[in-house]
């Protein structure tokens, strides 16, 4: 099966820590990278990956607090030490572009590639990317500023080829893509291969859904309704469900509750609050109402 992994870059809210960096991810589909929110600091830990800067090619932001992209600049001025010359875009609401492009305009003069800006809609879902392997659609979320989350979409696979039966009907090289897209095969002497006879099928598509930072909002069910990973803010403990509330956060136990009614396979909780130097007393009260689910963390690679 290809390659399907979300990476955690970073895993905490508003404030880092000595612990903890704030949020960041990036979402790795056959070698293709896709970062998700870039905090301050992204491009370090984005090094102690691993992962190819070369490979990163689109950055999806959530929203505008600081805590999600403070660290758009710095990230963009390394790509252009390292001689990246291919185009790198940058998803966000209309006000990205204000903030981001006097900043490069200013310190990244002479970049060798383009940052091009995606505007997107922020209060509606929409596909807001797609290529031949990945589809993206924006998820409305619920703060205090616009924000939204992103869905990324697998796009089904073709089917697999059978080699012994090919090799047996000696199907030319040039009819393999159709008979990978579902044709059946007829041979020389008129006789009708069926394609379950010559494929097995195509691998489900895999999804994985970012929601942070949300309030508790049961509108989001719909567009993550069964899906094979959910990351869901649970910035908060119950104790602290009054400050949640105000700041339009989520709790452990609330984001559990969404993954439970959504049916998803599996939860990661993330966006934890510095006021909790040991977030498992959130993982805690998540397994409590939702048992499958993992507790976000730096260096983290959780595969689907």
């Amino acid at each position: 099966m290809e390659k399907f992994e979300v990476n955690i870059l970073g895993c905490g809210s508003a404030l880092p820590t000595s612990k903890r960096f704030t949020t960041s991810q990036v979402v790795n589909l056959r070698e293709k990278l896709f970062m998700v929110d870039c905090c301050e600091g992204a491009q370090i830990l984005l090094r102690s990956s691993r992962l190819k800067f070369s490979r990163l090619n689109h950055i999806f932001l959530s929203h505008l607090h600081g805590d999600h992209c403070f660290g758009i600049p710095g990230l963009i001025s390394s790509l252009g030490m390292l001689g990246r010359t291919g185009d790198l875009v940058i998803h966000g609401q209309a006000d990205a572009q204000k903030i981001f492009k006097p900043l490069l305009d200013y310190f990244c003069k002479e970049l060798p590639f383009t940052v091009r800006f995606n505007t997107i809609n922020p209060s509606q879902s929409e596909v807001i990317f797609e290529d031949r392997s990945l589809r993206v659609h924006s998820i409305p979320l619920k703060h205090r500023v616009p924000t939204c989350g992103f869905l990324f979409e697998e796009l089904p696979s073709k089917g697999h080829l059978i080699g012994d039966m090919i090799k047996f009907y000696k199907i030319p090289i040039r009819q393999l893509e159709q008979i990978k897209d579902g044709a059946d095969f007829i041979t020389e002497h008129g006789e009708l291969i069926a394609n379950s006879r010559l494929t097995t099928a195509a691998s489900a598509a895999r999804k994985y859904a970012f929601c942070s930072d949300t309030a508790y909002s049961e509108k989001i069910i719909p567009y993550i309704q069964g899906i094979d990973l959910l990351y869901h803010e649970a910035t908060f403990r119950d104790a602290d469900a009054a400050r949640a509330k105000q700041t339009q956060h989520s709790t452990a136990s609330q984001a559990a509750k969404i993954a439970s009614m959504a049916q998803v396979k599996q939860l990661m909780i993330g966006h934890f609050s510095a006021r909790y130097p040991n977030p498992n007393i959130l993982l805690e009260e998540a397994i409590a109402i939702f048992p499958n689910t993992v507790l976000a963390q730096e260096g983290l690679v959780c595969r689907m």
